[in-house]
């Protein structure tokens, strides 16, 4: 079972969160904000620490979001998952039987039904949904698409950690630190 009842997943976003992050007991960890230089030793470090390791692709500063550096971070960097708004990446990711996370953002119906048509399409391993704070949303795409969720963004106090479980979230993907 994918995130072994991990109910949060801590969200790094910078090294004080890295720290924090390495100190926690959660198996699984999201590297947000990164860079293609110092990627490799940081993915290193948190596998010695035995965190199983997704990378946010859209945020990796100084690596194009296609195909090929797809499969660089497949090859070369190792994670257990990837994450992004790119069906290229989720499609690759899927092929090579590594974890794909469709990541979605609510900003309209508009946008809600074209990104019903790509999880059709691409049919990631589990659709990320931003903002996290809307259970009705949460319900609404597991029953519409099948696909697991994980909430994220914007999600603050245990309340609304548990508002999103409650509505069917797999997990709570975040960066606040204090409910990690």
């Amino acid at each position: 079972m994918v995130f072994n009842g991990q109910k949060i997943i801590p969200a790094i976003r910078n090294m004080k969160n890295f720290e924090k992050a390495l100190n926690t007991e959660h198996e699984y960890v999201i590297l947000l904000d990164s860079n293609i230089s110092q990627l490799k030793n940081i993915v290193n470090y948190l596998k010695k620490a035995n965190k199983k390791i997704i990378l946010h692709v859209d945020l990796i500063r100084g690596l194009k979001n296609d195909e090929h550096a797809t499969l660089f971070l497949l090859n070369e960097i190792k994670p257990d998952g990837l994450i992004s708004t790119r069906s290229q990446v989720i499609t690759t990711a899927k092929k090579r039987g590594i974890l794909s996370i469709q990541r979605l953002f609510l900003i309209d119906t508009s946008a809600l039904e074209m990104n019903y048509k790509l999880i059709e399409n691409v049919k990631p391993d589990f659709v990320e949904v931003l903002p996290g704070i809307i259970p009705s949303m949460i319900s609404e795409i597991i029953n519409k698409t099948g696909i697991p969720v994980l909430a994220g963004g914007l999600i603050r106090t245990p309340d609304e950690v548990n508002a999103a479980i409650d509505s069917g979230a797999t997990a709570i993907t975040t960066s606040n630190s204090s409910l990690w």
